[in-house]
């Protein structure tokens, strides 16, 4: 990737982590946690949402692999303040994976429907990309990814309570199953995203 396509890339890829984790705020703070604005995290302000070595490996991985990736820093939140716990903290994981995957929507429409030309195209292309395995990395359902709390949903309250758990070990459980089942997982991952792809350019263009 050249520094210009880079350049240009860095505001999308910051805005799609920030809106990421300001879409777990907002929802958490509208389903009655006051955390999240505690912790002054309702705002688009990048730095409170920004981890440092998250966004680096953005920019490292922008440079040296076809794979982007990074994270931002976690938002707290607090389910006791929850009517509903377990469904109401599944509702919240999905607005940061469902924000992202919508972010990868406008970028398709805004290629396909304005049809923008040489660098701008390559960014957008880029940012749909980043969106899009943001959205779907996020909904695999390991602790503590958001697609584990989404599963929580449905677990009995004892078993739910030893999955969350989890969190703390299941970062780990995560890289080292992609590292030892690399190939497959990233054959099964890959088809993922063709097939959101081929779905995404399907509604834009019906």
């Amino acid at each position: 990737m050249t520094v210009e396509i880079l350049v240009w890339l860095l505001p999308f890829l910051i805005a799609s982590l920030v809106l990421h984790e300001l879409a777990h705020a907002w929802v958490a703070t509208w389903l009655g946690d006051p955390s999240p604005r505690a912790d002054g995290r309702l705002t688009f302000n990048p730095i409170p949402h920004l981890d440092p070595l998250g966004t680096a490996m953005f920019v490292i991985t922008a440079f040296v692999s076809n794979f982007i990736f990074g994270w931002a820093k976690p938002v707290m939140i607090n389910p006791r303040h929850f009517r509903r716990p377990q469904v109401d903290m599944a509702i919240v994981a999905a607005a940061g994976p469902a924000t992202n995957l919508l972010l990868a929507l406008g970028c398709v429409a805004w290629v396909i429907h304005l049809d923008p030309h040489g660098t701008l195209r390559d960014v957008l292309i880029r940012a749909f990309e980043v969106n899009v395995v943001l959205g779907i990395f996020n909904l695999i359902p390991i602790p503590p990814l958001d697609g584990s709390r989404i599963v929580g949903a449905i677990l009995p309250r004892r078993l739910h309570v030893r999955w969350s758990q989890l969190d703390h070990v299941g970062i780990i459980a995560i890289f080292a199953f992609i590292f030892v089942f690399n190939e497959p997982f990233w054959d099964v991952f890959s088809n993922v995203l063709d097939e959101t792809t081929r779905v995404m350019v399907s509604i834009v263009t019906a």
